[in-house]
């Protein structure tokens, strides 16, 4: 069981314009924090939701602990996620505005112990925007590349 867990949704920079992050913690069963802190979880699928006045995260996978018997979670299931009222009424004041998600980037441990999500306001990058992306990484990659060189 490792004591750093840092797992990161790499395709929402790739896929989406990421405005403001936000920290939230998260509403877990025993078996599911088990499974996180052994790094058994994806988050590329995720994203969030809002029912009501309260954020939930879909679609995010953790597999079932492999101690945990017949009391396992179901590794799809949906999850609350734990933010103050003024964060929530920025985000569902802001998802209402056409284009705008909200994505779960990085799973990490706190130093409490406990799981944490962080979440981004983003912006749907159009078809134009993912080749500048690529071509900028490209870029950057090979300039690192020639000055490597030059040491």
């Amino acid at each position: 069981m490792s004591d750093y867990v840092n797992i990161k949704n790499r395709k929402a920079s790739f896929e989406y314009h990421l405005i403001d992050k936000f920290v939230a913690g998260l509403q877990l069963l025993g078996t599911e924090i088990k499974s996180i802190r052994e790094s058994k979880a994806s988050i590329a699928e995720g994203y969030c939701t809002f029912m009501g006045d309260e954020l939930f995260v879909k679609n995010m996978h953790i597999a079932e602990y492999s101690h945990g018997g017949f009391v396992n979670h179901e590794p799809k299931r949906m999850r609350k996620l734990l933010l103050s009222r003024q964060e929530l009424d920025k985000l569902l004041k802001k998802t209402k505005i056409k284009g705008f998600t909200i994505v779960p980037t990085r799973l990490f441990i706190g130093k409490n112990g406990y799981a944490k999500l962080e979440i981004a306001l983003a912006e749907g990058k159009k078809l134009y925007d993912k080749r500048e992306s690529l071509k900028q990484a490209d870029d950057k990659r090979s300039m690192d590349r020639t000055m490597k060189n030059y040491r």
